[in-house]
């Protein structure tokens, strides 16, 4: 019951808990790939634009899978990236759109003029 308080107020614990597993798991990354990885995840936070947890936390599990079995496999940096990172990141952030803001206020305002228009025409 506290955990449902909780929760209500800081969000899912189970997706912190994550969220800070792949943080651990970046550390141990070899430091050319840390590098990059922490150049996009800072690209992430202007153009990510997920607002759901569980969405953010998956891919978020992705992008850590991705980097992990590339260092793994000596895949270099630049080849994971391709000639522009920007578009990389881009087109990785596009499979996970159900969780962008923009959808759900997209949603909320289509919402909002059905009932002020009593409906749908």
């Amino acid at each position: 019951m506290a955990i449902g308080w909780i929760e209500l107020v800081t969000g899912s614990l189970e997706q912190k808990k994550q969220y800070r597993e792949c943080k651990a798991r970046i550390k141990r990354l070899p430091a050319t790939y840390r590098a990059a990885f922490e150049a996009l995840e800072r690209y992430l936070m202007y153009a990510g634009g997920v607002a759901k947890g569980d969405v953010a936390v998956r891919m978020y599990g992705d992008l850590v899978d991705l980097f992990e079995e590339s260092a793994a496999n000596g895949v270099p940096v630049r080849e994971i990236f391709g000639e522009d990172p920007a578009t990389f990141v881009e087109a990785f952030i596009a499979n996970y759109a159900d969780g962008h803001w923009i959808n759900k206020e997209r949603d909320r305002l289509i919402e909002a003029i059905d009932r002020a228009s009593g409906g749908r025409a």
